[in-house]
């Protein structure tokens, strides 16, 4: 039997996150944004209400919520804006879940149980100026040094590099073995050797923090490597499989974000005596969201769910990503459009939600990516296994 609804507390945390971001953040976005300024405050609020370790274990300070509804929160959160969304993508995504699944039990206790309660935030550190949709060329060494590794690069595009208490970094022992050389490790900011400075010039996503994370001889007890030297690969595609999750989810967001607009400017606005509503170009471009949406709502449910069931979905994941980021860019081209002239400028949102939309298509697994993917699993080049350790499937505690 399918069952299309959500269930009452997936209501409740969605109603809860709907009117955290109306008060908490759109009201003030549009400075935010000109001001190129992240908030800190919003994500002290966030932890305090519990989301930033929302789909975490209880036994490991979360909320013990399932996977589903770590969507919900970003989707609610990318609909005020995608820099907070983005927060929550790498801190729990990519970092918190990571850990869940591949760190020890001293890692979880030292890590990730602070994560999962708010009081510290967690970054994810695979991309470098020569590596992004080949992970395997990183270039950032792991030399072993007794009972620690000492680490030397540079990692490149890293969210909340800025504010990050420590970052899954990802280094190679041996360059010669490509990816078969790569070992995760986390790094406290606080190691010597450890710096990070802003990315400035970015097209969108102005309200987030984007910046590079410099290693210059850290010192990483081999206590934090994450799992045993040459797993790292494996680590950084499975954690991808949640950092995309994410991804779509809030892609989802920003298209519900961008059809809103469009529908209420649509109704604002009149030409040749009528509301542009009523113009069939202008509705088809609304129709075009309103399916979009409904779509990519159901392909992010259904990598959830199997997410949920503990059974490997990188290929329903990657799909997700794909068509609800495509979905978002599409979307907000469409809104300018529908809101003209004044869609070119930023007294609406719409032009913001265009800058940031672009963001979607191109991290976490580029457009192009993303199709070669789809393409070779049809093809029946590409067939995933079963990884030895998976995301744990989600139940209810006791």
């Amino acid at each position: 039997m399918l069952d299309f609804s959500l269930s009452s507390e997936q209501l409740e945390l969605q109603s809860l996150v709907r009117k955290f971001t109306a008060k908490e953040i759109s009201p003030f976005m549009k400075e935010w944004d000109e001001r190129h300024h992240f908030e800190t405050s919003v994500v002290s609020k966030l932890a305090h209400l519990g989301l930033m370790g929302v789909c975490i274990p209880e036994k490991y300070g979360g909320a013990g919520m399932d996977y589903n509804a770590l969507a919900i929160v970003c989707s609610e959160l990318e609909y005020g804006d995608t820099a907070y969304r983005t927060a929550v993508s790498v801190h729990t995504g990519l970092n918190s879940m990571t850990l869940l699944q591949w760190g020890t039990e001293d890692q979880k206790q030292r890590y990730l149980v602070p994560m999962a309660k708010g009081e510290q935030l967690g970054a994810f550190g695979l991309t470098e100026p020569d590596a992004g949709s080949d992970a395997g060329a990183i270039r950032t060494r792991a030399v072993r040094d007794g009972d620690s590794y000492i680490l030397n690069g540079s990692k490149l595009w890293i969210s909340m590099a800025d504010y990050a208490d420590n970052i899954l970094v990802f280094a190679t022992v041996n360059p010669e073995l490509k990816h078969k050389g790569m070992t995760a490790f986390i790094v406290e900011r606080s190691f010597p050797g450890v710096s990070t400075r802003p990315i400035a010039g970015k097209l969108g996503i102005h309200g987030g923090d984007t910046g590079e994370v410099i290693l210059e001889n850290v010192r990483v007890p081999v206590e934090n490597r994450v799992g045993e030297e040459g797993d790292g690969f494996k680590i950084a595609m499975s954690a991808l499989d949640n950092g995309r999750f994410t991804v779509a989810a809030g892609a989802v967001g920003l298209t519900r974000a961008c059809l809103d607009a469009s529908v209420q400017y649509a109704h604002e606005r009149k030409t040749f005596g009528q509301e542009i509503g009523r113009h069939q170009l202008v509705q088809q471009m609304i129709a075009k969201m309103e399916a979009g949406l409904q779509t990519s709502e159901l392909l992010v449910y259904r990598a959830g769910w199997l997410k949920n069931q503990g059974v490997r979905n990188t290929r329903e994941t990657s799909l997700a990503k794909w068509f609800a980021a495509d979905v978002a860019w599409n979307s907000a081209v469409d809104a300018i459009q529908v809101h003209g002239a004044y869609g070119y400028s930023n007294e609406y949102p719409v032009e913001r939600y265009m800058r940031n939309a672009k963001a979607l298509v191109i991290y976490e697994g580029t457009r192009e990516i993303h199709t070669i993917m789809q393409a070779e699993y049809a093809l029946g080049y590409r067939e995933d296994k079963i990884l030895n350790k998976m995301l744990p499937a989600w139940a209810p505690e006791e």
